[in-house]
């Protein structure tokens, strides 16, 4: 195993809930041919800081996300699959609620539309009609949308990575059948909003603000064209909730696969009429 490390400066259970409910209170592969290994970056914090515009570059990919939330000895995995188009910054998810925990609801999956400084959403529940989406302006969520909708915005994901600081090259492994180098290190959230496309800029100043730490843990596996095949987040917060108002913590571990690169993705955002303007009950 080859271990080099690189650092550069300068340059819920109330989440669970709120991705359970899903923001409650809210008014394979295809592509071009294999690159050089002199047109890949060296530096490990190069190839993270670079791999949403590599991202960009190869116009769209399909997605598979987890996201696991745990506090004291209750866990929860909301898992999510659909498209993404890079250039167009816009994603498609079904995601699937976790059974609850006595076993006797089956929750719906939602279908979430990700794009610039937004969140769609069908199949909410909770007084929502069954043909209205909901719209929740990511810009106004204290995480930025990067937990609260039970899936990280996979164009997200990557530009969090441009706030890498500390990167240590673990060696090469594989993800679903494919060579990929895989990368451990910290993204610092208020970095990675200053260097973020203007899509997600706002959303991460968001996070930045409102997470109290202000690096999150990562691990990036990338392949030889620098594409991220697989990335996954720690995130951890202190969530007050419940009657009692006692503060516990909250770990959120969100993983991203992409892959087939290149496949056909269409995703048209709902009109303003298909949009849900009632208030949404609490579950």
């Amino acid at each position: 195993m080859v271990v080099q490390r690189h650092r550069r400066t300068g340059t819920a259970f109330a989440a669970a809930a709120a991705a359970m409910g899903l923001v409650s209170g809210a008014t394979g592969c295809s592509g071009g041919g294999a690159a050089a290994d002199s047109q890949r970056p060296t530096d490990p914090v190069d190839a993270m800081r670079q791999a949403a515009d590599v991202l960009v570059r190869q116009r769209t990919s399909k997605a598979r996300t987890s996201m696991e939330m745990a506090t004291g000895g209750t866990r929860v995995t909301i898992r999510g699959e659909g498209v993404y188009d890079y250039r167009a910054r816009l994603g498609r998810l079904k995601v699937v609620l976790p059974q609850d925990p006595a076993g006797v609801d089956e929750h719906r999956p939602i279908t979430e539309l990700l794009a610039p400084g937004a969140l769609y959403m069908k199949n909410r529940g909770a007084g929502v009609p069954a043909d209205k989406w909901v719209r929740v302006d990511t810009t106004t969520l204290s995480d930025g949308n990067l937990v609260t909708g039970g899936a990280t915005d996979p164009l997200a994901a990557a530009e969090l990575l441009r706030g890498a600081e500390d990167v240590t090259y673990v060696g090469e492994s594989e993800v679903a059948g494919t060579p990929v180098r895989h990368y451990r290190g910290t993204a610092d959230l208020a970095r990675a909003a200053k260097r973020a496309s203007a899509g997600h800029r706002d959303a991460l100043r968001a996070a930045a603000k409102g997470f109290p730490k202000g690096e999150v843990p990562f691990d990036a596996y990338l392949d030889d064209q620098g594409r991220v095949r697989k990335v996954r987040h720690q995130f951890s917060f202190a969530n007050k909730g419940g009657d009692s108002g006692r503060k516990s913590d909250v770990d959120v571990a969100s993983t991203t696969l992409l892959y087939d690169f290149g496949a056909p993705v269409r995703v048209e955002l709902p009109d303003a009429e298909d949009i849900f303007a009632g208030k949404i009950a609490e579950e």
